[in-house]
């Protein structure tokens, strides 16, 4: 029998910005495993204008009104990091699954306790580790787990943060409070080391850090407002995964005139390089190579990969509910879930435990 839409209320949509309207809702509306049924904004007027827009069912102006509606299975959390713990726990106990932005929460405390409410509720949850959901990521995990490279002896990573750099824009300067956990430590570099943990099929051990603020100052793109840089801009890490691999990696705020995102993976019979000219992991414009023995490294395709006019944000939002709706069928279990984010913010914190920040002047 064909199953009845899931019918999704998200929090916070504009009509105009945001990332509800920018990946949410154009992933959502090309997806008949959903029904968009109710969003919500601050100001009525502005819920009832991206409802008629985006052509969702019905329009609140409250979380509680949200979260309690009787139309809305699901809800969805897109808005800053610090709201998330009032607003997933808002969701959890009207009795409601639960898909939230990454991170989770403002630290490891907040992530523990809404995993923790979610498993006393018996609800479904899922976090915004989309590139879990990128068909790269998940080629590179399917020849890893056919033998491709044999077994994996390490992983060497180089990434951009893209913000951090010499400016940023005034939307994120919330991202510039390391209370906020929405740094390029807690974003990024931690998007990165979920996906390459995935790629590989195995869990980090044990991890180590060194992060340093290497500029002083960062610009506001739209002011030209000069404001302090007050979280790390260069990360270097260490780690080592349950396989026994060993993982090296280094990130920098801004972008690179040079290599901007590098993952290459080396094994006993084989090697794969995944490479980016944008970044990090989450931003897509994957090329992969590969070579086993005897072998010049060569392009290997990727099935099912986002052509060059597709979105790949939107792509890996699209990819990710997909996977959260045949979860919801089939009882099983691809989709990254609460406890996902847990373990990857445990990570996050032994990296900043691990090593201090400081400033180099």
């Amino acid at each position: 029998m064909t199953q009845a839409p899931i019918r999704v209320g998200i929090i916070g949509v504009h009509p105009d910005r945001g990332w509800a309207s920018t990946a949410h809702v154009p992933a959502l509306q090309e997806l008949p495993q959903f029904r968009l049924s109710a969003l919500s904004h601050s100001r009525i007027e502005v819920a009832q204008a991206a409802a008629q827009k985006f052509g969702f069912d019905h329009a609140v102006s409250s979380t509680e009104e949200l979260v309690n509606h009787p139309e809305v299975d699901l809800v969805v959390v897109t808005v800053r990091v610090p709201e998330h713990l009032k607003l997933v726990t808002a969701a959890l106990e009207a009795g409601k699954s639960v898909f939230s932005e990454w991170p989770l929460g403002m630290n490891v405390r907040d992530a523990e306790a809404m995993n923790e409410l979610a498993a006393a509720r018996g609800v479904s949850t899922m976090i915004g580790l989309q590139t879990r959901a990128n068909p790269a990521i998940r080629h590179v995990r399917q020849l890893v787990g056919d033998g491709y490279v044999g077994e994996v002896l390490s992983a060497s990573v180089i990434g951009s943060g893209i913000t951090w750099g010499e400016e940023i824009e005034e939307a994120f300067r919330y991202t510039l409070d390391p209370s906020n956990g929405a740094s390029m430590l807690h974003v990024p570099f931690a998007h990165t080391m979920d996906a390459l943990g995935f790629a590989l099929g195995s869990e980090f051990l044990s991890v180590s850090g060194t992060l340093s603020t290497r500029r002083p100052a960062i610009r506001i793109a739209e002011s030209r407002e000069i404001v302090p840089l007050t979280v790390a801009d260069q990360i270097a890490f260490s780690g080592r995964l349950e396989s026994g691999a060993l993982v090296m990696s280094h990130f920098r705020g801004g972008l690179s005139r040079a290599t901007n995102f590098h993952m290459e993976i080396n094994g006993s019979k084989g090697d794969l390089l995944l490479t980016s000219p944008v970044g990090y992991v989450g931003v897509g414009g994957f090329n992969l190579s590969g070579a086993q023995a005897g072998e010049n490294l060569h392009p290997i395709p990727v099935p099912g990969d986002f052509g060059p006019e597709e979105n790949v944000l939107i792509g890996n939002v699209k990819k990710l509910y997909e996977l959260f709706a045949a979860d919801k069928q089939s009882g099983t279990r691809q989709s990254p879930t609460f406890q996902s984010a847990v373990n990857l913010h445990r990570l996050v914190n032994a990296v900043e435990q691990s090593g201090g920040v400081w400033r180099n002047v």
